[in-house]
């Protein structure tokens, strides 16, 4: 396959990882799988912080984003301009988000056709896993326990989707929370270790995206600017930001009253004796 044969130097560095790790560190298979998806993750660190830092930026400039869109919504063509347009002005990169995923698919790839060759020509030592899973070569659903694996990837797939989707379009993050059960069918097919690939680098999302909502602080929401691409309504609700943030300032002067002429007492006459 051409496939097959553009990751093969891939392919060569799995195994080699795999075979150290099994062979050097006295790993079962299953486990230098578990290992080697850490090793990955660990590697891809750079772009998961790129991507943290995306989502962050489009967080802060959410609000923007959405006037935009309401401005434009009769408009597609030139709501994606004027959004491609705002983008630019404020260095945001909508596919760093997708950065670690698109990076970890080559890996992938080459990892389905290293098993397949384990399937083939078996590697010495154990291919079983916990002592519940046959082998890592064997096809998900060639056992019990394959299921029980196929319903923790589903749902560690779901729970990254939900902590890593927080700026997505609600429409796209339901897309995305359903295409693991739709997915699920063609993922049972693959090799036992692939979806055990899968399912340790979604834990480690999961992980992930717990560790970055407790330590990293959430990017304040920058004010709204006005430009030719913000709304009218922009300016109005900027001032009413401040008057509730300085409600002191904002109280309008009230008109000082006229001073009241002093009143004047008229005393009696006293009449004296005689």
């Amino acid at each position: 396959m051409i496939v097959a044969g553009i990751t093969t130097p891939l392919q060569d560095i799995l195994r080699s990882i795999l075979e150290w790790l099994h062979v050097s560190m006295h790993l079962p298979w299953a486990w230098a799988i578990v290992v080697l998806t850490i090793l990955v993750r660990m590697a891809l660190v750079p772009l998961t912080v790129r991507q943290i830092h995306s989502m962050q930026n489009m967080q802060a400039h959410a609000p923007e984003m959405k006037a935009l869109q309401q401005k434009y919504k009769g408009d597609r063509q030139k709501q994606n301009e004027e959004l491609m347009k705002f983008y630019k002005e404020n260095n945001i990169n909508p596919a760093a988000s997708c950065l670690p995923m698109v990076a970890q698919f080559p890996v992938f790839i080459a990892l389905y056709f290293v098993l397949r060759e384990f399937a083939k020509h078996p590697p010495a030592g154990d291919l079983s896993w916990l002592g519940i899973v046959p082998s890592i070569a064997d096809p998900t659903t060639s056992h019990w326990s394959g299921y029980i694996l196929l319903v923790i990837y589903a749902a560690s797939q779901v729970a990254s989707t939900l902590l890593m989707s927080t700026t997505m379009d609600p429409k796209q993050r339901n897309l995305m929370l359903i295409l693991p059960l739709a997915f699920i069918f063609i993922v049972a097919r693959f090799p036992t270790g692939l979806v055990l690939y899968w399912m340790t680098t979604n834990l480690w999302t999961v992980g992930q995206g717990l560790v970055t909502r407790r330590l990293v602080p959430r990017t304040a929401v920058a004010p709204a600017k006005r430009s030719s691409r913000t709304p009218a309504k922009a300016a109005p609700a900027q001032a009413l930001v401040e008057e509730q943030q300085d409600p002191i300032a904002a109280e309008p002067q009230q008109p000082a009253a006229p001073q009241a002429a002093p009143r004047k007492v008229r005393r009696k006459k006293r009449s004296g004796r005689r």
